[in-house]
């Protein structure tokens, strides 16, 4: 198992904290190279450091950004050779925003990151996959539901799950499958003033069967799989990583 993943390169963005990290540690875990990057280069370099590891290449870089996302998916290229699997992680969590109040500034955040961010580094990494590759996407949830004061970051999480479907559909037939999936509360840097302590800490763990918050390996282990062999036959799909969410 130690070399699962070895000889491969797995692209990961948003890599440096949450679920991205933990998906970062347990792919080195078994053996993969990896093109890691994030906006916070001081986390990220930590990251890198903490791997130690030649087969790493860490770059900040800004998804919404098309010249860092083509700078940086050219850098693996050249490093590595080759490019395996896509794990679009980068994104911005939502605010509790009234819809008639949204300002364009945060509309444009939201879509910028959390939409436009997974088609640039879906797009520039499709010429360099290959028969066997395949690309998992953070969704949400909120990628299926509405959720009240959350409307425009719940259409990020629906547009990217439709984006993957949509691109399972185009690259299918070169063997390459494009998967999402739609963590639930999960206890993460970004969620850390909520998960604390208090109410609302119980009320969110118990609006799921499993009565507890997800972590962040509970989803890096369905990435893993959805990148895996074992998920061959595996495409167009969207795992929810929720804990059955009762809503």
């Amino acid at each position: 198992m130690a070399a699962k993943f070895q000889d491969q390169v797995v692209l990961i963005t948003g890599a440096a904290s949450g679920i991205g990290r933990a998906t970062t540690l347990k792919l080195a875990a078994l053996g993969a190279s990896l093109g890691i990057c994030d906006v916070n280069s001081t986390a990220l370099n930590a990251l890198a450091s903490e791997l130690g590891s030649a087969l790493i290449l860490a770059q900040k870089v800004d998804v919404s950004s098309e010249a860092d996302v083509k700078s940086f998916v050219l850098a693996i290229i050249d490093k590595f050779g080759r490019l395996d699997h896509v794990f679009n992680c980068a994104g911005v969590n939502p605010a509790n925003i009234p819809f008639q109040e949204t300002s364009l500034e945060y509309w444009d955040k939201q879509i910028n990151v959390n939409l436009k961010g997974v088609f640039l580094v879906t797009r520039e990494s499709l010429p360099h996959l290959k028969t066997g590759a395949s690309i998992v996407t953070v969704s949400s949830m909120s990628g299926s539901r509405g959720t009240a004061l959350q409307g425009v970051y719940n259409t990020t999480k629906h547009g990217v799950i439709g984006m993957m479907k949509s691109v399972a559909l185009e690259v299918g037939p070169r063997g390459i499958r494009a998967n999402c999936v739609a963590p639930g509360y999960i206890n993460t840097p970004t969620n850390s003033g909520i998960v604390t302590g208090g109410e609302l800490v119980e009320k969110w763990a118990k609006a799921c069967a499993l009565e507890r918050w997800g972590t962040p390996e509970d989803v890096a282990d369905v990435v893993i799989f959805l990148f895996s062999e074992e998920a061959r036959y595996v495409s167009g799909s969207v795992y929810e990583v929720d804990g059955a969410v009762r809503w």
